[in-house]
């Protein structure tokens, strides 16, 4: 269960990819909208590798945590960029918990050079409901592109996970990040993307 602390309720949040999805930058975006909310954020990357293909893994935790400090089975949400590193970053999840992830595979490093097989998508579904309480898949880099740019589908997750009710701000708090913190030039693909992922949520069950 998400602790309280002095009133505020306490949670925390893996997210996982690989290298060249901007994981760290979606990461840097939630941290931005949750403190523009007036919510207590810190965070920080947990394992990362420059080479695109390489796991890179990041940590938020909200309501007034000291250090971004996350072991197996703490985390309440789960934000996964791409289905195997979502299976593989299951065990940081509680029982229970939430995970919005990414159904649009992109083989990791192991996989390319045959060192891993890459499951199923229905397997890897099946592993994760088992453990969550609340599961959504999204065609991250499909619905990206839909809005104008593959790269924007992180930002469908993002608004995903907000629309979903689970975080202790909205959609709404996502918009008014991107447009502050987000170049001119990047906002109106991105608010597009917000806008499929808050669609998506309106148009799901979410469990």
């Amino acid at each position: 269960m998400m602790e309280k602390a002095g009133g505020r309720e306490r949670m925390r949040i893996f997210f996982t990819g690989v290298g060249g999805q901007g994981t760290l930058t979606a990461t840097n975006l939630l941290a931005r909208t949750a403190l523009d909310a007036g919510v207590d954020v810190v965070a920080g990357e947990v394992h990362g590798m420059a080479q695109r293909g390489g796991v890179v893994e990041s940590v938020m935790l909200l309501g007034g945590w000291r250090s971004p400090r996350l072991d197996l089975g703490e985390a309440d949400i789960l934000l996964g960029f791409e289905p195997l590193e979502t299976l593989r970053g299951l065990p940081y999840l509680r029982h229970g918990g939430a995970v919005f992830s990414s159904s649009d595979p992109l083989p990791p490093l192991s996989v390319a050079l045959g060192k891993a097989a890459y499951p199923p998508l229905e397997v890897i579904e099946e592993k994760v409901r088992a453990r969550a309480g609340r599961c959504l898949f999204v065609p991250c880099r499909e619905m990206g592109a839909r809005a104008g740019s593959v790269q924007s589908g992180n930002t469908v997750l993002l608004s995903v996970a907000c629309a979903s009710g689970v975080l202790p701000f909205g959609v709404d708090a996502l918009e008014a990040a991107i447009r502050k913190f987000l170049p001119a030039r990047l906002q109106e693909v991105n608010l597009k993307a917000l806008a499929l992922g808050r669609e998506l949520v309106e148009h799901s069950d979410v469990g």
